[in-house]
């Protein structure tokens, strides 16, 4: 019970954090990426997850493809099952190309599953740092997984991580 009132805490505040912040306000939302994970079992400080993401822009509407990695550091304890995470991508302008999403997005996370699972990421980076990866990520996993901590995520050319 300790540890939800913890990932709790940790999740409102990097709610009030992704919401308060003023840099937002001059981002465009340009499009979802949606990745796909594969199986992993947490090493008690961190694990690494390979990840294969479509980028669905809004304007003009296509579809981009990355290969992307996921490292978390900090407490990541039990094993999930293939899942998927989705974000909202937002940008400082509204011209999306198929590399705009490169680079290294770096942010924190949690993710509890006790069968079903759900995990928040807040991650800012990409191409010098003007794309943002929505406040919350959405994950979805079936397990059994406690993780809360530091997370990398990098977005490569599909073939290219």
């Amino acid at each position: 019970m300790r540890t939800l009132r913890y990932l709790a805490a940790i999740g409102a505040s990097l709610v009030l954090c992704a919401v308060t912040s003023p840099a937002q306000a001059e981002r465009f939302r340009v499009g979802r990426l949606l990745c796909f994970s594969e199986p992993r079992v947490g090493l008690v400080l961190g694990s690494t997850q390979a990840l294969r993401c479509v980028f669905n822009a809004l304007r003009p509407p296509r579809q981009y493809v990355y290969e992307g990695r996921i490292r978390r550091v900090g407490v990541d304890i039990g094993v999930t099952s293939a899942g998927a995470l989705s974000w909202a991508v937002l940008a400082r302008n509204s011209r999306i190309g198929p590399g705009t999403l490169r680079g290294s997005y770096v942010g924190a996370s949690g993710n509890l599953a006790f069968g079903p699972g759900l995990g928040a990421n807040v991650l800012v980076g990409g191409s010098r740092r003007s794309v943002m990866l929505q406040p919350i990520s959405v994950e979805r996993s079936i397990g059994l997984n406690l993780a809360a901590g530091v997370t990398q995520l990098t977005l490569g050319p599909r073939g290219g991580l």
